[in-house]
């Protein structure tokens, strides 16, 4: 059983929980960093130093937003392979000073569609603002990096210009936005009919509303106020094809594009 989009968003099979205080977590790390005043001292008396609380970390997370409301129902669904998604696509995002860190090449976001698209099967992946406009990004490495602002609303934009239906599962910050626990090829996500496009807006709170993404301080993301903050700073989709469908890039066919030779005639033949 997997779940089909009957709006803007998607389904689950378990509500994603409220985030959890972030209070005492900053708390204990505070204290557990702070030097004991017993410290053993050296040959020479010196205690060493007192050890800084730690700093919260720079950049951008995704908060635990306001309610959406977003409404879905199941359909099923069968996966031709369980475990094995036909594509994975990542955007990594940060603040602007976090992507020029990143990406460390003198390189600059700009305002253009930061679509990124799987080669071999054209499934597409985007982050808009509220208003439905591409977030500014650069490519670099091999990867898309996008831009945000601290309080800015984002959906994840995911498109599917195949002539199959497709299961998505994605994460943010590496958990589930279905059931706001770890991301795993395992869980079931939302079902994209062939040519469609999909809007995902939230963490899944019930079959009618989700919790909005919104970029914030790392210490307030949904993710570090779980105690699963180690992930912070990418969003994952991965795609399955149905079971019995025609699907068309196979094994067979993308090492056929891959090794195709722009010049197989090496020498002049005389004519004929």
């Amino acid at each position: 059983m997997a779940l089909l989009v009957a709006g803007c968003g998607g389904g689950t099979a378990q509500q994603a929980g409220p985030p959890l205080t972030g209070k005492q977590p900053q708390a204990a790390r505070a204290a557990a960093s702070a030097t004991p005043s017993n410290a053993p001292a050296s040959a020479d008396g010196y205690r060493g130093a007192p050890t800084p609380a730690i700093a919260p970390h720079p950049g951008l997370g995704t908060l635990w937003g306001e309610d959406r409301d977003s409404h879905v129902n199941q359909a099923q669904f069968t996966r031709r392979t369980p475990a094995r998604p036909v594509a994975v696509l990542s955007l990594y995002y940060n603040d602007r000073a976090g992507v020029a860190a990143m990406i460390g090449s003198g390189q600059r976001p700009d305002s253009v569609d930061n679509v990124f698209t799987d080669a071999d099967s054209r499934l597409a992946v985007r982050l808009l603002d509220g208003k439905g406009a591409p977030l500014p990004s650069v490519h670099a490495g091999g990867r898309t990096y996008v831009v945000g602002e601290n309080g800015q609303r984002y959906v994840i934009d995911v498109r599917n210009p195949t002539g199959n239906r497709v299961e998505v599962v994605a994460t943010v910050d590496g958990l589930d936005v279905l059931d706001g626990r770890p991301g795993s090829y395992a869980k079931r996500g939302y079902l994209l009919a062939p040519g469609a496009s999909l809007q995902i807006d939230g963490f899944r709170r019930s079959a009618d509303s989700v919790a909005a993404f919104r970029f914030g301080a790392v210490s307030n993301s949904y993710a570090e106020l779980k105690g699963e903050g180690r992930n912070v700073g990418v969003i994952g989709v991965a795609f399955f094809d149905e079971a019995g469908s025609t699907w068309p890039w196979t094994e067979r066919e993308i090492s056929r594009r891959k090794s195709a030779d722009p010049f197989p005639g090496q020498y002049a033949q005389p004519p004929r």
